[in-house]
């Protein structure tokens, strides 16, 4: 101890030496007190009854242990022998337990290690390590208050001793290379039964003489830690056993005056750097300083993150640091999470506060290259983000142009194709139907197979307008009746599945010979001349409203079928509404079809197109102009047509492509303003200068000044169900185009339709005509009376050949229906006859009629306009069977009945509730009732025919009918929806017009014979 060393503080060295050997001479309490002082390791606990006996790691002041720290002069180089021999020694250093650990400890150091006797007890359960020193009051009381405020410098220095180099050199060597955790404890022996009385007088006696002796502050500190469940503590020595209990068995007064939740070791960091001289450090320093290279390691992290975010003040948790520092070591690969290093603190909610402030990082330590790094990152990842983002966008447009084209591609091949096979199918139709022309009359007169479709081949926003649609599809099922003529066989394609019920109840009408009045016995033989089949696509698209040329089309089962039906027979198509797909059909089978090409259709079946035909025909036509698809064009037409024809009271607007009433609105020249006024001016100028220009043109402007209000405010739809209100219907009407026509100047008009046949040979055949029966709307058509009577048969016979013979010039060939109106015309009191309308279809019409001559055996002619029906008399047996006479009938026709109650009935129980109230038809007499059935789902729409010797008795019977069946269906609570109750009251107005024109006719025949006397 007399060698003199660079850097030796020689006068603290004698004045420690010198205090230690005072203190041993006086006291050896104050001995034992100064041993507390200094690291002693005592075993934990473990189990109370258990306790082994193990030999203490005791060590003596450090002012005896001498200060070995090698300087770089005496540093040499070790043989391989010397380093195996030092490697020897640290184990057996390491290993208190070995016998030899003593004597090598005395040998090195120069330190006499108490002879300590073993002793065996049980095992200790929970191991507890007691550290030396009792910290003194001031070491807390400064805790007490936290905050940001920078405190005052510690100024006081402290004078590095030779315990601080005994102890460093301690370290260094690794004499104790477990970490261990320290706290204060005592080594006298006391008394248990006295503890419980003097134990917290004694400390605190302790505590206070501590706090008054003289020193440095750091000599007068501790450390606490837990050591690893694997770390083994030598037993504690006699005199400390009975500490070590009591300080399990009463742990709240081993340390009364410092709380569990408080530091024991805290220290500052002010602006990111940390005091190292300052007293609260040098504490902790020497408490931790076995493992102080971990508490390095995470108090580093800690200074550079308060530095970089500028925080002034931060007060650290020693305990909490030391932590941190051993996790890390222990587990950690990086640096601690900013969490982590935040958890140490006592204020570290203030100083997280601080942290995330936004831009403080940019405050602290580097806060400028910070800032321009993370601008520069932004701004770099800015472009990158727009550069990708534009690169994906390219490679968006570039792969949609590539699928869209390839689509393009795809399209335009396929359209190709379709074209292709529609040309190819168009031309197979017009050498088909060559054919058809030049062998027509050889087929008429042979055997024959009829392919009826009854499709509706309307566009696809009509039809998917439509209201039960297979059902209006069914309504022509009638068309069985062609099966009147024994050399004709008929495959009926249905829109739907029948149910049994309907196919025997047409069965046994069919099987009825009106001409004979008798059951044909030939059943097996009349079975296989009607086939009803149903494509099998019909359940594939229940909702799609498709017309049944399409559904046959995607049918093959179904198109199988009727091609070995007809397989070596003469066969046509007869269908419905042109469609393209028909072409696709009659392809598929290899016959013609007996029909105009579609786009013929399509363009002469508007109500323009038959405007040009019925012009073409020099037909009378009411006054209008089609082709109309804008609203200047409608207002400048209207006003020229309202100028021209003054007289004219209503004016009708119908879209080209419906039909049945649903595309037609009217307005009423009335509740125009001017009106009165411009009759005023036609009866000032008179019929003959009115026609004249300039008479015309003050009024022609005043209405077309007038016209887009008036028709704003006044014009509306004929049926609401499908248009709501005039905008509505005004956007499809120019959309679609259509025609201004006007309604005739008369109070009595009657509409008439009348079928014809365009042969392919040229000829022109009336089929059917009869006067229309309105429901609700005048311009909807649910029934008629054939046949007609408003017009004498030869002026309708001339007509209609002239409108057949344009037909024809245009390549139309096939069924046509031509809608008529007829009144009086006031001014020259003649009968007028406007052609209205015509469609390119087999009309519904014609169907109930094809019934009507199956049930009676009859011929409609309408030339003469009788329907002839024979009479079954029994002639004399000296008479020779001649023809059977026959007399005049008149029929009423009810095609579309609608009655939401006919639903509650099945069609069996509907039969016999007509037949309890005398609704039937007598084959003897020919007249009577019957029905035809069509709807096999919802059973609400049914076809009516009342035939009858004169027409008053027909639509009496018709009426009475209606009613029956009204009221035995329905309830004063339960009317439900039908339009019985208007055809009722059509009929009755019918019924009115009839016997006032029957009363004229007398009136007239009586006039004339006074005349002639």
């Amino acid at each position: 101890m007399t060698t003199c060393e660079k850097g030796v503080d020689i006068q603290a060295l004698d004045m420690a030496i010198h205090r230690t050997q005072t203190v041993i001479r006086n006291r050896a309490e104050e001995y034992l007190k100064m041993v507390n002082k200094q690291l002693l390791v005592l075993p934990s606990i473990e189990d109370i009854q258990k306790r082994t006996a193990q030999i203490p790691k005791w060590k003596p002041p450090l002012e005896n242990i001498p200060d070995i720290h090698p300087q770089r002069g005496d540093l040499q180089e070790t043989s391989p022998g010397e380093k195996h021999k030092s490697a020897l020694t640290m184990r057996l250093l390491c290993n208190p337990t070995h016998p030899n650990n003593r004597a090598i400890m005395h040998q090195k150091f120069g330190i006499p290690l108490p002879d300590v006797h073993k002793r065996s007890t049980n095992p200790a359960t929970h191991q507890r390590i007691i550290t030396g020193p009792v910290m003194g009051l001031q070491s807390v009381v400064h805790r007490e208050h936290h905050s940001l405020t920078r405190p005052e410098e510690d100024t006081g220095t402290v004078n590095a001793s030779l315990l601080d180099k005994k102890l460093s050199s301690v370290t260094q060597t690794s004499l104790l290379q477990t970490v261990i955790q320290h706290k204060a404890a005592s080594l006298h022996h006391r008394d248990t039964s006295k503890m419980g009385i003097t134990g917290c007088k004694s400390r605190c006696h302790k505590l206070l003489k501590f706090r008054e002796e003289p020193g440095p502050t750091c000599e007068r500190t501790g450390r606490e830690h837990t050591p690893p469940s694997n770390t083994k503590t030598p037993p504690p020595s006699t005199t400390s056993k009975s500490t070590d209990y009591r300080g399990i068995t009463q742990p709240s007064h081993q340390n009364p005056l410092v709380p569990a939740n408080i530091s024991k070791f805290p220290f500052t960091i002010i602006e990111g750097r940390t005091n190292t001289m300052a007293t609260d450090f040098c504490h902790f320093k020497q408490s931790f300083a076995l493992r102080w290279s971990s508490v390095v390691d995470a108090l580093e992290p800690l200074e550079k993150l308060l530095r970089d975010f500028a925080v002034p003040l931060a007060k650290v948790s020693g305990e909490q640091l030391a932590e941190l520092g051993y996790s890390w070591e222990t587990g950690w690969r990086r640096a601690p999470p900013m969490m982590a290093l935040l958890s140490a603190l006592e204020n570290r909610e203030e100083v997280l506060d601080l942290i995330l402030r936004p831009g403080q990082r940019y405050k602290g330590e580097g806060g400028i290259e910070a800032a321009a790094i993370q601008i520069q990152s932004y701004w770099r990842c800015y472009r990158a983000r727009t550069a990708y983002l534009r690169h994906c966008r390219r490679k968006w447009a570039a792969g949609t142009i590539a699928i869209s084209w390839s689509m393009h591609i795809q399209m335009c091949r396929v359209r190709k194709a379709l074209q292709a096979r529609r040309l190819r199918q168009l031309e197979n139709y017009r050498s088909r139907a060559q054919h058809l022309a030049a062998n027509w009359k050889h087929i008429q007169s042979s055997k024959r197979t009829i392919i009826h479709i009854p499709s509706l081949g309307f566009p696809l926003s009509q039809r998917l307008s439509l209201r039960d649609f297979d059902i209006l599809q069914n309504i022509q099922i009638n068309r069985l009746c062609d099966i009147r003529d024994e050399n004709v066989e008929v495959i009926y394609v249905s829109p739907q599945h029948l149910e049994e019920s309907i196919l025997d109840y047409y069965t046994s009408l069919l099987k009825l010979d009106g001409a004979t009045d008798r059951i044909d016995a030939r059943t097996s033989s009349f079975m296989r001349r009607f086939i009803i089949v149903t494509p099998e696509a019909v359940d594939y698209f229940p909702t799609h409203n498709m017309c049944l040329s399409s559904l046959l089309k995607h049918s093959p089962r179904t198109l199988k079928r009727v091609r070995n039906l007809i397989q070596g027979k003469q066969a046509y198509i007869v269908g419905g509404v042109a469609h393209v797909d028909d072409l696709a059909v009659a392809d598929e089978l290899g016959v013609p079809v007996l029909g105009p090409e579609p786009a013929i259709a399509q363009l002469y079946s508007t109500k323009s197109g038959g405007r040009r035909v019925f012009t073409g025909a020099e037909v009378d036509v009411p006054p209008g102009q089609g082709d109309i698809y804008s609203l200047n064009q409608l207002h400048e037409a209207l006003a020229v047509l309202m100028t021209q024809n003054i007289g004219v009271q209503r004016w009708l607007f119908k879209m080209d492509s419906e039909h049945g009433g649903r595309g037609t609105a009217y307005c009423d020249a009335c509740h125009l303003s001017c009106y009165h006024w411009a009759l005023q001016e036609y009866r000032r100028y008179g019929p003959k200068l009115w026609n004249t220009k300039w008479v015309q043109e003050p009024v022609q402007l005043r209405y077309l000044d007038e016209i887009p209000e008036w028709l704003t405010r006044y014009a509306q739809p004929a049926k609401t169900s499908r248009y709501s209100n005039w905008a509505c219907f005004l956007e499809t009407f120019l959309r679609q185009g259509g025609v201004v026509e006007a309604y005739p100047p008369s109070e009595s008009v009657t509409c008439l339709t009348v079928d014809l046949l365009l042969e392919p040979g040229g000829q022109v055949t009336m089929l059917s005509c009869g006067d229309q029966l309105h429901g609700s709307c005048q311009l909807e058509t649910i029934g008629s009376s054939v046949p007609q009577t408003s017009v004498r048969p030869d002026i309708l016979t001339t007509l209609c050949m002239r409108v057949g013979q344009a037909c024809l010039h245009h390549s139309i060939i096939g069924y046509v229906s031509v809608d008529l109106a007829t009144f009086l015309d006031h001014s020259t009191m003649e009968q007028k006859v406007w052609a209205i309308d015509m469609d390119l279809t087999y009309s519904d019409q014609l169907a109930m009629t094809q019934m009507i001559l199956s049930v009676t055996g009859g011929t409609l002619n309408c030339h003469t306009g009788c329907l002839e029906v024979p009479v079954t008399e029994k002639p004399p047996a000296c008479q020779i069977a001649a023809k059977p006479p026959v007399a005049n009938h008149y029929a009423v026709i009810g095609s579309r009945l609608f009655h939401t109650n006919l639903s509650m009935l099945h069609h069996n129980v509907f039969f016999r509730m007509c037949k309890a109230h005398g609704v039937g038809f007598n084959m003897k007499s020919k007249q009577g009732t019957v029905f035809a059935l069509y709807d096999s789902s919802d059973r609400c729409s049914i076809g009516m025919v009342t035939i009858s010797e004169d027409l008053q008795g027909a639509l009496v019977t018709f009426a009475r009918n209606l009613s029956v069946i009204h009221q035995e269906i329905s309830s004063p609570k339960m009317q439900g929806e039908t339009n019985f109750k208007v055809l009722i009251k059509e009929i009755e107005d019918v019924l009115q017009m009839t016997v006032q024109n029957k009363v004229r006719a007398v009136e007239d025949k009586a006039v004339a014979k006074q005349m002639c006397c």
